[in-house]
């Protein structure tokens, strides 16, 4: 059976045995309850996660004590306060475990050398930055111009099964809305 983080790649680049082996060398597996956290809001981040099973957000606390949710993270997904792993500052995000969750992760370090000794592996993740911004332009572009109730709905209809595994509380977060918008535009 094909390893799951291989059959990723492979959604964007093509390796052969000896090449998997040696990224998959890179990194390392952890288990996480639910309600664990993998990043915590002030420490410098410096793995970047990917979900093998499970479900996780990224959030903040604002200072009344509102918790936004900025994103979901779910299998097949890459998870982490970027700006703190990338240049390796203080996170300015929390990343928990919604569900009980595997995951493997890469250190910064791992991470620096394998693109820099497999540029195979460089074009893989700068096609998946790219993905990313794309996904968070689009989803600013949302907050900015639909309605709560067009944002519900697209988020319905990209990503129904999240419903199922995630907390009304946590959509509403998730929209910008408080819970009682929300379970009015489920009536």
């Amino acid at each position: 059976m094909t390893h799951p983080l291989r059959k990723h790649i492979e959604e964007v680049i093509s390796l052969t045995d000896e090449e998997f082996n040696f990224v998959i060398g890179h990194f390392e597996h952890i288990k996480k309850r639910k309600h664990q956290y993998i990043v915590q809001e002030g420490e410098i981040v410096n793995k970047e996660y990917w979900i093998i099973k499970g479900c996780l957000k990224s959030y903040f606390v604002d200072t009344t004590g509102k918790e936004h949710i900025l994103q979901f993270g779910m299998e097949n997904w890459w998870i982490t306060d970027y700006e703190s792993f990338v240049k390796q500052t203080k996170s300015k995000t929390s990343i928990d475990c919604i569900e009980d969750s595997e995951l493997l992760f890469i250190s910064y370090e791992n991470r620096d050398k394998l693109t820099a000794q497999m540029h195979k592996m460089e074009r893989f993740w700068a096609k998946k930055s790219k993905i990313g911004r794309i996904s968070l332009q689009n989803r600013i572009l949302s907050l900015l111009k639909n309605s709560t109730k067009e944002r519900y709905d697209l988020l319905l209809e990209q990503y129904p099964k999240l419903f199922q595994r995630v907390p009304k509380k946590m959509i509403a977060a998730y929209l910008g809305v408080s819970r009682e918008t929300l379970s009015r535009l489920n009536s």
